[in-house]
């Protein structure tokens, strides 16, 4: 079980040039181990609220947490995946996977090849570890992407619109598989993306944010047990939730362009 993970923004802001400001008074906590979804239309600023969490940017005002200390820039504590997994055209499958532990040199190389291996199963790539990148489809790279950043086993796991590129079929296969993952690890887990569907179903939490700046304009606590799977999105109370979501995002997003 994991002992760290633990995410605390409190305050957050984050302004651009000319004062533009893409979030205001954003205060969160994310416990560890838990997984949160955070929706908002276009200009809400999720993107930024993840990079702010990554480290790859500063707030202007307000702290990031994490464990209850400052983020002050990137670290192996957190996995960050982007829609387009970036994979090494020229590494096999297992050399990407293995790519970020040559980073760690005293993880000794029995570890590594353990981590390697358990994350190609757990990604359903071993019978693809031989594999370059342009062998495989669309889903398959995002596989890759997936069991890398994990295989470092950061204390949190920051997904950016991961799934957006795929077809829907491919989609729905990757989030039962990033929900199993979790579910395996314990891994904390923060996701943005616009699909409200894909948040109700992966999160435990939903974050909403309003639009122009990013400010959180809901936080509702997901209805339905962690054992889920497709026929998960028939239920009544996923269909409602969904429904409720998707209610907030609209209005936020119309308040704003008002």
């Amino acid at each position: 079980m994991r002992t760290r993970g633990a995410l605390e923004l409190i305050d957050v802001g984050k302004e651009y040039a000319r004062g533009v400001r893409a979030l205001d008074g954003i205060s969160l906590r994310v416990d560890r181990g838990s997984f949160v979804s955070v929706v908002g239309a276009s200009g809400s600023g999720k993107s930024t609220l993840l990079s702010l969490i990554a480290g790859l940017a500063t707030p202007t005002y307000g702290s990031v947490l994490l464990d209850g200390h400052p983020v002050t820039g990137p670290g192996p504590d957190r996995g960050l995946i982007f829609q387009q997994g970036a994979v090494y055209p020229f590494r096999t499958v297992e050399r990407n996977v293995a790519f970020g532990l040559e980073l760690l040199p005293r993880l000794p190389r029995g570890e590594r090849r353990a981590r390697v291996a358990w994350y190609l199963a757990e990604t359903g790539l071993t019978a693809l570890r031989r594999a370059l990148p342009k062998q495989l489809s669309g889903g398959q790279r995002q596989r890759v992407a997936i069991a890398r950043a994990l295989a470092c086993e950061p204390e949190v796991l920051l997904l950016d619109e991961p799934f957006g590129a795929l077809d829907v079929q491919t989609k729905e296969d990757m989030q039962v598989l990033i929900r199993q993952i979790w579910a395996d690890t314990h891994t904390t887990a923060v996701i943005v993306t616009h699909d409200v569907e894909e948040a109700v179903f992966l999160g435990q939490r939903v974050i909403v944010l309003g639009s122009h700046p990013g400010r959180i304009v809901a936080d509702l606590e997901v209805p339905l047990s962690d054992d889920r799977d497709l026929s998960t999105k028939r239920r009544p109370e996923f269909l409602a939730l969904r429904a409720r979501v998707e209610d907030l995002v609209r209005a936020y997003q119309y308040a704003a362009d008002a």
